[in-house]
């Protein structure tokens, strides 16, 4: 029994030393093999420096003379690095405007399209069999209708009446040269109409020009300059209208174009000012003609029309104004003669510059305001283009009012 007893402690005693060799295998296969164990660098502290008897002595360093030492060779040639230099601005380009000598007359079909309604409508009132009281009144009403005025309407009917009376027979031929005279004696051919440009003899023609606001007045002065430049002259701008808004760009741009300068002020500045100072810069630069563009103003408003006196008085310190020229719009009609009335009354009017005359408006205002300022008509606009302000020639304007 003892045996038997012995024999099972065994065997227990056995496997549970095989079972513990099993599991500590496992566990040996399971585990990652460890990192090899390194020795660490270790950094001596830096020595310190010893002086005095515990000094060491310097070690003897190789030295070279100069003349030993190898200079580096020169370049060949000389390496030159240009900088990039920025592009100036490209000028503008300088046109050459058409000359003014007959201009009217290359624009009278524009002219006689938007004109023929009054030539036109009185040629076949006058042709008609029997000219009776209806008939003469119809020729007033058409007259009138185009902005001719009341007097002149009136003595521009007794004239004809009396011609045709005297006449007799009334051809088509014989009824339009009988219109032209009586016309053309109406707007006045004996009005000198040039635009005055000579100065004295150290100083230039000075020519001022104004009018009420959307005239066309600045642009008007900027193709004025054209004219005179197409005519051989110099011409110094004066932007003197400080309050509307890029007034001084719209005119410096118009100058560019035939290289005419303009003198300008800050937005907002005295108009007076720019106004002397562009005068005075005409006669350093002995220009031949100074144009001065003032701002628009409404004639209602009697603050500004003074100032547009201050303008002249302080421009004519340096010299009598040569030319005063008025723009007005041709499509506001009898209006247009009240805004006279009321210039003419601050600045002495010189000349009339009648403005969109290709549109809509009526021929007769060129006599209307003639008369009522006693000034002449001495330039038409008759479009948008540059050269599209003309000369006015009374004969040439009759033409393309009754056609041929």
């Amino acid at each position: 029994m003892e045996f038997v007893i012995l024999a099972v402690v065994i065997a227990l005693v056995a496997v549970g030393a095989i079972s513990g060799l099993v599991v500590s295998s496992r566990k040996k296969k399971q585990l990652p093999p460890s990192a090899p164990s390194s020795t660490p660098t270790i950094t001596a502290p830096p020595a310190e420096p010893h002086v005095g008897e515990e000094a060491a002595e310097t070690a003897e360093e190789q030295r070279r003379t100069i003349e030993e030492v190898a200079l580096p060779e020169a370049p060949a040639s000389p390496v030159v690095v240009e900088e990039a230099l920025p592009e100036a601005p490209a000028a503008p380009e300088v046109e050459v405007p058409e000359p003014t000598a007959g201009r009217l007359v290359r624009l009278r079909a524009r002219l006689a399209r938007s004109q023929n309604s009054l030539g036109k409508g009185l040629l076949t009132l006058l042709s008609r069999d029997n000219l009776d009281e209806d008939t003469w009144e119809e020729i007033e009403d058409t007259l009138l209708t185009a902005d001719v005025g009341v007097a002149p309407t009136q003595e521009l009917v007794e004239r004809l009446r009396e011609r045709v009376r005297v006449l007799g027979t009334r051809t088509p031929d014989e009824l339009r040269a009988l219109l032209r005279e009586e016309l053309i004696a109406l707007l006045g051919p004996d009005f000198d109409r040039a635009v005055k440009t000579e100065g004295g003899l150290e100083s230039p023609g000075v020519v001022m020009v104004v009018g009420v606001n959307g005239t066309g007045k600045t642009t008007t002065t900027g193709k004025l300059a054209r004219v005179l430049v197409a005519d051989g002259k110099s011409v110094v701008l004066g932007a003197a209208d400080t309050f509307r808004a890029a007034a001084a760009d719209q005119l410096q741009t118009w100058g560019e174009r035939v290289g005419a300068r303009t003198v300008r002020g800050p937005e907002g500045g005295d108009p007076a000012s720019i106004a002397f100072d562009a005068v005075k810069e005409g006669i350093a630069e002995s220009a031949d003609v100074v144009l001065i563009d003032t701002a628009g103003r409404l004639h209602t408003k009697t603050g500004l029309m003074d100032e547009l006196g201050k303008v002249k008085r302080v421009v004519e310190k340096h010299g009598p104004l040569d030319e005063i020229l008025l723009v007005l719009d041709a499509t506001t009609g009898q209006n247009g003669l009240v805004q006279a009335r009321v210039f003419a009354e601050v600045v002495d009017i010189t000349g009339i510059v009648l403005t969109k005359l290709d549109g809509t408006a009526k021929g007769g205002i060129v006599i209307a305001v003639q008369r009522e300022l006693g000034v002449p008509v001495k330039l038409i606009g008759l479009g948008e283009g540059a050269d599209d302000l003309a000369p006015f020639e009374p004969g040439a304007f009759v033409d393309a009012l009754i056609g041929d």
